[in-house]
This record gives structure tokens, C-alpha cells and sequence, in this order.
């Protein structure tokens, strides 16, 4: 069976080794152009790309899939599916309609919640008790497709995005091989409309949103600075510089929202609009990550200090 695989970062490239150990074949890989990174901002090639290369793959890189030079080639490979995962370009109708069998999507909620650009970040932040994968048979709509399979995880109340970004891939992965050999095997994959009830939308995120409102209860901002972490990253201002916020707990003190009210190697407690944080681990403006008792071996926040 032939796949065509469409992804740009990490998670996908999962996916795209997973496929390619399990012995399809893989006529096109296609992912999003080199972008320049990093402080010399020199042009580096996606984590799919390089999983693609490593493996021998065909690679390409067209900035949009609505010109007739991308569908040609596409069409040339005469692949009977083509498997997505967050591939970060809009797949035209006509793209959806190219393979035999169409596409597949690989998309980390339980749909029809959090359909959209950020659905691991939003389930956090929402305090959802589970989130999981999706795969689903791609249509016109924004992840409005039926649904193949379902696949469970249950959010621990410590997990960052990135703990949640990472078994979702690996169980994203295991789901899309097996869906895969089940299609080679029957000939057919059965999907089920998503139910109209329930729909959410998982809006992408921005550094301004990450900015911590300290008149919102603890609970609320705990979650945010780990539905942000690692990117955008929530911060907060100190002395009129922006501060990074990596980690943070719920404590049952009570103060004006954003006063600082204890300080020590145990950690900065701030009072929020309810019960209070305290960060254990944080980064000022210039400086590496660190914990609160490097920082505070460094620098006295006097208790009523406002953030």
C-alpha cells in the first residue's frame, strides 16, 4: 500500500518513522519549507524532513497546496492514502480527492472537543480530566471528518503540554500503523460522524494570552503555566522586564492578587485572585531557566512587592 505522509514537527515525524517501520511504502513525504531558527537564524529543516531524510524518503516542500504543479505531483505517486499530521497547510479539495482512498489525520483531542490549532495546550488549560488522539477521515472542514479510531489518555495533574505532546505522539503513532495494517488487511476503514454536540475549538496561541492575570484563582493560572510550557511560555513582569513562569503549585494562602508574599529557596508565593501560586521554578529577562532557590540566592523580592 502506498502513503503519502504530510507533517512538519516532531509529532508527526513519530508517526512518519512508525509508518515506515511497519513497512509501507512511502513514495512522498511532504513537509513545510526550511525556516530560519535559533539566534543566527540560519534556515533548518523540520523534524519530519529530517526523519524523511534519514530514511531514505523523497521529500518535498511546496509552500502551498493549492497550485497545480503541487497536485501534480501528487497525483504522480498514485498512492492509495496519504496520512496527515500536523502538517500546518490547509489541504484543498482537491488534495483530499487525490489519493485513492483519500486522507487521514492524525489529531491529538477526542473529537469533536478541541478541533483546531492547539488542542493539547486548550485541554490543559480547560482542566479536561483526559484527552487522546483521533484518527480521522479528512473533509472540507476544519477536523469535521468521521472518525476511525479513538484513543485515550488520561492527564496527570503535573503534565506540562509537553509530557501530553509526547505520549500523544507515541499513541498516535501506535494508532496510525495500526489503522494502516487494518486497511491493507479489510480493503476499507470504517469511520463514525462526529457527534454535533460537544464541539470546541482549540484556537492557536499567542504570547499575549500567556501573560499571567494574577486576579484569576491559582487553580486557573496552574494550569496555564503548564498548558504553555514549553512554548508560549507564561510570564509575568518583574522590575518592567518580562519573567518566565516554568513551574508553579497551588498553596492555600490568601493576599491582593499579584502581591508577592513569601520569598525564600522554598519558592516565591504570589496571591492570586484566589489562594495563592508558589513558582518553584521561573526565568528573568536575560537569564537561563532556574529555580527559585537559585533565584532567590541571587535576588531579595521583599514580601508585599506586586508582579
Amino acid at each position: 500500500m502506498k502513503v503519502i505522509f504530510a507533517g512538519t514537527p516532531d509529532f508527526a515525524a513519530s508517526a512518519l518513522e512508525a509508518i515506515a517501520a511497519a513497512g509501507f511504502e512511502i513514495p512522498l513525504v511532504l513537509t513545510q519549507p526550511d525556516r530560519p531558527k535559533g539566534r543566527g537564524m540560519q534556515l533548518q529543516a523540520s523534524p519530519v524532513k529530517q526523519a524523511a531524510q534519514a530514511l531514505g524518503l523523497t521529500v518535498a516542500q511546496p509552500p502551498s497546496l493549492r497550485h497545480e504543479e503541487a497536485q501534480a505531483l501528487l497525483r504522480e505517486q498514485h498512492a492509495d492514502v496519504m496520512v496527515v499530521a500536523a502538517y500546518g497547510l490547509i489541504l484543498p479539495e482537491a488534495v483530499l480527492n487525490i489519493p485513492r482512498y483519500g486522507c487521514l489525520n492524525i489529531h491529538a483531542s477526542l473529537l469533536p472537543r478541541w478541533r483546531g490549532a492547539a488542542p493539547i495546550q486548550r485541554a490543559i488549560e480547560a482542566g479536561d480530566a483526559e484527552t487522546g488522539v483521533c484518527i480521522m477521515q479528512m473533509d472540507a472542514g476544519l477536523d469535521t471528518g468521521g472518525v476511525v479510531s479513538e484513543h485515550r489518555y488520561v492527564i496527570q495533574e503535573t503534565d506540562t503540554a509537553q509530557n501530553v505532546h509526547d505520549a500523544l505522539a507515541e499513541l498516535g503513532a501506535r494508532a496510525i500503523v495500526a489503522d494502516l495494517q487494518q486497511f491493507q488487511q479489510r480493503g476499507r476503514l470504517k469511520s463514525v460522524p462526529q457527534p454535533e454536540n460537544g464541539v470546541t475549538y482549540a484556537q492557536k496561541l499567542s504570547k499575549e494570552e500567556a501573560r499571567i492575570n494574577w486576579s484569576e484563582s491559582a487553580e486557573t493560572i496552574e494550569r496555564k503555566i503548564r498548558a504553555f510550557n514549553p512554548v508560549p511560555v507564561a510570564w509575568t513582569e518583574y522590575q518592567g522586564k518580562p519573567m518566565k513562569i516554568w513551574q508553579a503549585e497551588v498553596v492555600s494562602q490568601n493576599g491582593k492578587a499579584g502581591e508577592v508574599l513569601l520569598c525564600n529557596s522554598d519558592g516565591l508565593v504570589v496571591a492570586c485572585g484566589e489562594k495563592a501560586l508558589r513558582i518553584t521554578e521561573l526565568q528573568p529577562a536575560g537569564s537561563k531557566r532556574m529555580t527559585v532557590a537559585a533565584f532567590a540566592a541571587g535576588n531579595r523580592v521583599e514580601e508585599g512587592t506586586f508582579l
